[in-house]
């Protein structure tokens, strides 16, 4: 193995990167303090370095210039506003109201703005603990904020620096991610060929569904990460390269999420045969695979498929076997399973060459959509629109400013030392809703626990500053690599941080119980805001979240007929609504996992209808997806041409779903509705000529499939309205 492999695996993971610019930034701190031959200037510059990296956001580092210029003057606004407000609590106490609110509502406009907002606030309490450390507004304050100032500015400038020199890195990360997200998606999805009796499959598509939600997550991020980086270089072949690897990502993805026949029909015709085991096996290596070619993206090696190949060979031939059999039941089930095999095939030849993607067609749609607003005034439309109880966002932003000035009330009736650190703990645990503030909560308590029993043993074993501020670093470090996915060990580690840094200008044993005590108070404030404050029970959203899937599924099925009519077209406005479709079903998923960690009395029976539409949701999307994958133009004198006003008419009724649901009202029996399209879907078949019979006709098979989804999606409907007044149809779905 050469000796650069592992240096170039570590380079390749998520974090290493931003943790490396990270420990520059603490360890130039750190020397310039012993430079200085002051030790006291080491915690405003560590927290002014903390407080910007993690408003950093992803982008060129042109955009990142100009993000880190908006960074700076919200921090010196933030800085100076809480020094001159400081000696008058009742007016800092409103000031700390209405800049939160402020400032969470301006997340209303995009993720980065958000992302500014909150390094903001997080700034604007670290300032509060300057201030406070020293005993208050003396004559020196000025001169400590801009020490605040400073360290935001120093790890800036590394930030910018960094992203010059390696600014595709992250775009080759992201898209590694996308491709292991994608191989996990396809193993669990092979879970729902294997032929045995007794499975859960309606559990297994709950599975794939959130593993779905995963996917888009990786697809929706890339996308950001390429679209800031060719604003301005459309010409970079690399950036290029991605792009096309991208867009064979999401060609990979439709054909992944596609249904073409109900699973328990095939395992019940060919229980013994091994045909569908050979569908699994096949898709069980694919998703290897894409995990392979994720590996492959990022150290630059060869990229080797051949068990999938094979894979799809064997297939091919337990195909052939069952022909040659010739049994007449099984002719019927043949078609659809070879147009399997087919779509399998195309995967197959999709993953051989997103490795190295061929130059793209000229003539393809290669734009992106910018989901940024483009002017002031769209940028106020979006944060106007949120000024309503039901948004989200405008009862975060009251919750947080409520439970932040009941933190500073409740430190000036006690008079805590080092009191500020209940505010910073209320902000980090106080989340926008109930069961990300109750997982926020409980590890921000044990994390803290962790830290200041580790804390102590430091302190306590090395008494020496040198190895206490080593250790410092290395705590901050360990911080930015851990906060997003092990926040425990994150939270112990900004804690040792803390009390080493603190012991070198103090007594680090004497802020042990006050930082306990503080954390505990803060998580308090912050779980009894989330359950009191303008609660955002999820159940109470769960409505409209499924009336939007069944929109964007509608506006999916729309541009898919539009194809068949025009002729197939990866253009923006397909790829948009096909987009829209899963981001749609992704967020009804992740909102039914926050609900199933709600409280029983608030979810009731929620979140079980609640699934059982999800099920439904993701099948329906799963036929959509099979339809646009075998999308082509279709000829005037073509049989499947006359189902195009049926396909229409299956949008319109997908469209009246909808609005019902959005409405809350409920929604009318579709069962004879369905059977005189599914009549209509029969008729065409009965009228085509007898070649016509006996061949597979994938737009008719998905249309038919789609349509007996809409009796048991009416009445799913109805479930998650609350109406009593539906008769249950005999329809049942395919799961």
């Amino acid at each position: 193995m050469p000796i650069t492999l592992p240096l170039r695996r570590l380079w390749t993971l998520d974090k290493f990167a931003y943790s490396l610019r990270v420990f520059i930034a603490f360890s130039g701190a750190l020397l310039f303090s012993g430079v200085m031959s002051d030790v006291a200037l080491v915690i405003p510059l560590f927290l002014g370095i903390i407080a910007c990296a993690l408003s950093e956001t992803d982008d060129s580092w042109q955009g990142r210039l100009q993000a880190l210029l908006v960074t700076l003057v919200c921090f010196t606004s933030a800085s100076f506003i809480v020094q001159w407000l400081f000696p008058w609590p009742w007016l800092f106490v409103v000031g700390l109201g209405l800049s939160t609110f402020s400032l969470i509502m301006l997340g209303a406009i995009g993720q980065r703005y958000a992302t500014i907002a909150s390094g903001t606030l997080i700034l604007s309490i670290y300032s509060m603990i300057n201030i406070e450390q020293h005993g208050g507004v003396d004559e020196d304050v000025a001169a400590r904020q801009l020490l605040l100032l400073a360290g935001a500015v120093w790890y800036g400038l590394i930030s910018v620096v960094w992203c010059a020199l390696f600014s595709r890195q992250p775009v080759k990360q992201s898209m590694a991610r996308v491709y292991k997200a994608l191989g996990e998606f396809l193993i669990l999805k092979s879970a729902l060929f294997e032929p045995v009796r007794g499975v859960d499959v309606e559990a297994r598509r709950v599975a794939l569904a959130r593993q779905n939600g995963k996917v888009v997550d990786a697809l929706n991020q890339a996308k950001e990460m390429i679209f800031r980086r060719l604003e301005g270089q459309r010409g970079d072949q690399k950036l290029n390269r991605y792009l096309r690897i991208y867009f064979i990502a999401q060609d990979i993805h439709e054909r992944a999420s596609s249904t073409h026949y109900p699973y328990s029909a095939l395992s019940k015709a060919f229980f013994h045969h091994d045909v569908l085991f050979r569908c699994q096996r096949l898709l069980d290596q694919q998703g290897r695979s894409c995990r392979q070619l994720a590996k492959s993206l990022l150290l630059n090696r060869p990229f080797d498929h051949q068990q999938s190949e094979e894979a799809l060979a064997d297939l091919h031939a337990s195909i052939e076997n069952l022909r040659d059999r010739g049994k007449p039941e099984w002719r019927p089930l043949l078609y659809p399973l070879s147009a399997l095999a087919d779509n399998l095939a195309t995967l197959e030849n999709q993953l051989a060459s997103a490795h190295n993607p061929g130059v793209s067609d000229e003539r393809r749609d290669s734009s992106l959509f910018d989901r940024s607003p483009s002017s002031l005034l769209e940028a106020w439309k979006r944060v106007r629109l949120n000024f309503t109880l039901g948004s989200p966002t405008f009862r975060h932003a009251v919750r947080l400013s409520i439970a932040l000035m009941t933190g500073y009330g409740i430190m000036q009736w006690i008079d805590p030392a080092q009191g500020f650190w209940i505010l910073l703990t209320t902000l980090f645990v106080c989340r926008p809703n109930f069961a990300t503030t109750r997982r926020f909560l409980s590890q921000r308590i044990i994390g803290t626990v962790l830290g200041l029993v580790v804390g102590w043993a430091s302190i306590s074993l090395f008494p020496h500053p040198l190895v206490q501020s080593i250790i410092a670093v290395a705590a901050g470090v360990s911080f930015f690599a851990n906060r997003e996915k092990h926040y425990v060990i994150a939270t112990a580690s900004i804690t040792l941080l803390v009390l080493c840094s603190f012991n070198q200008v103090g007594d680090g044993y004497n802020l042990i119980l006050p930082r306990l005590l503080d954390t505990l108070l803060g998580s308090l404030i912050a779980g009894l805001a989330v359950f009191f404050i303008l609660p955002d029970w999820q159940g109470r959203r769960l409505y409209r979240e499924a009336a939007n899937a069944l929109n964007n599924h509608r506006r999916y099925l729309e541009e898919i007929i539009h194809q068949y009519e025009a002729g197939k077209q990866d253009d923006l406005a397909y790829r948009l609504a096909r987009r829209n479709a899963h981001n749609a079903d992704a967020a009804l998923s992740t909102l039914l996992t926050n609900m199933l960690h709600e409280p029983g009395h608030y979810r009731k029976q929620d979140a079980d209808n609640g699934l059982r539409f999800l099920v439904l949701s993701n099948t329906l999307l799963s036929h959509l997806s099979a339809l646009g994958a075998h999308r082509h133009q279709l000829a005037d004198d073509e049989d499947d041409a006359t189902l195009v006003p049926v396909a229409k008419r299956i949008g319109e009724l997908l469209g009246q779903i909808a609005e019902r649901l959005r409405q809350r009202q409920p929604v009318e029996a579709l069962t004879d509705q369905a059977a005189e399209l599914l009549s209509q879907l029969e008729g065409q078949s009965a009228a085509a000529d007898e070649q016509a019979v006996t061949l597979y006709r994938p737009i008719q098979s998905q249309l038919r499939l789609i349509t007996e989804q809409l009796a048991p999606l009416g009445e799913a409907a109805n479930r998650l309205v609350g109406s009593e007044d539906h008769t249950p149809s005999s329809a049942t779905a395919n799961a």
